[in-house]
């Protein structure tokens, strides 16, 4: 089967040929269709965070189709359409597993960062962490940015809270999903782009926020909340002076530049910050329940499996409205 993979941090993916993985006991092989391209998988292709063995195939947005099962599965036959997410194990009796915790497990594998992930004709995920998916929640390629984006969108909004007026800094892949569930809950949305990115805030208003600018600017009102999927450090200070008194303000990603001195003042008034980690089966299934019965329009520019490092560049440069996707059967 054909794959791409981060082979040394820092340099471009390799395509290869790899052998056809085989299914184990509780496992599934799935013929990927659709792999989105997450803001995590650049950060292990620059190096930024490091996989515990290299080669890695990256890619953690899976949709496809069961073509193989392993000994012991059940209720995944071979044809249902599935997704598959970041967690890609947790043990189930660790201390944080036992209080529902499974995101924080001692022992958690995540996909494409411990085990090779989606940027691959087919891959082998444990049956438990894998989610059936309905025709409802959209085609493959327009699905595949929910088994990230909207998924990791989703827990970090449980963490905000459920203030009228919240702030998404960084209008990339997962805020422009979750800004369309903020606005079909009845709620208003402030959308934070880079300075003066003009077409990214009328992309942000054409998806129901109240107000759009840049990073740079304070919001017309103050939030309630913010979300910061930006991976820049700089912003929580500012997103901080943007929310009112008892604010919170959610860091929304794996990776992010380190904090500037926050002073105590914006701190003050029970502000506080608090981070996502990763995400549990029992987020995957609300959210996508709630995907299916919200009209969520994901934006996607496809791409052929060989170009995974164009993919990535338009990501790192933030040339993309909407989300990157990766089509293994796509040609041009």
């Amino acid at each position: 089967m054909r794959a791409m993979v981060v082979a040394a941090p820092g340099r471009p993916l390799e395509g290869r040929d790899l052998p056809t993985p085989e299914p184990g006991p509780g496992e599934v092989r799935v013929r990927v269709r659709a792999c989105g391209v997450c803001r995590t998988d650049l950060h292990i292709a620059d190096g930024e965070l490091m996989p515990p063995a290299l080669p890695r195939v990256p890619g953690h947005e899976v949709v496809g189709t069961v073509e193989a099962v392993g000994e012991g599965v059940e209720g995944l036959a071979p044809g249902t359409r599935v997704g598959v997410p970041w967690l890609a194990h947790a043990c189930g009796h660790c201390r944080f597993c036992r209080r529902g915790q499974e995101n924080l497990c001692l022992e958690a594998r995540f996909t494409g960062f411990h085990v090779d992930g989606g940027y691959a004709e087919r891959l082998v995920a444990e049956a438990r962490f894998v989610f059936p998916l309905p025709p409802s929640v959209g085609d493959d390629v327009h699905a595949a940015p929910l088994m990230c984006a909207g998924l990791i969108g989703f827990r970090a909004l449980r963490l905000a809270g459920d203030g009228e007026r919240v702030g998404l800094y960084g209008f990339g892949a997962a805020a422009h999903i979750l800004a369309q569930v903020l606005a079909a809950q009845g709620r208003e949305v402030y959308a934070f782009t880079r300075p003066g990115d003009r077409s990214g805030q009328a992309f942000a208003r054409s998806l129901g926020a109240r107000w759009a600018g840049g990073s740079d600017e304070a919001p017309p009102e103050p939030l309630d909340a913010a979300i910061v999927f930006a991976p820049v450090g700089e912003l929580v200070p500012l997103a901080l002076r943007a929310v009112d008194r008892g604010g919170r303000v959610v860091l929304g990603g794996i990776h992010m530049s380190d904090l500037p001195p926050i002073p105590y003042r914006i701190l003050w008034e029970e502000r506080s910050i608090a981070s996502v980690a990763n995400l549990t089966r029992a987020d995957g299934e609300e959210f996508l329940a709630l995907a299916a019965r919200t009209p969520i329009r994901t934006e996607v520019t496809p791409y052929p499996l060989e170009a995974a490092d164009e993919a990535l560049a338009a990501v790192r440069a933030g040339r993309l409205h909407g989300a990157a996707v990766l089509v293994p059967d796509r040609t041009v």
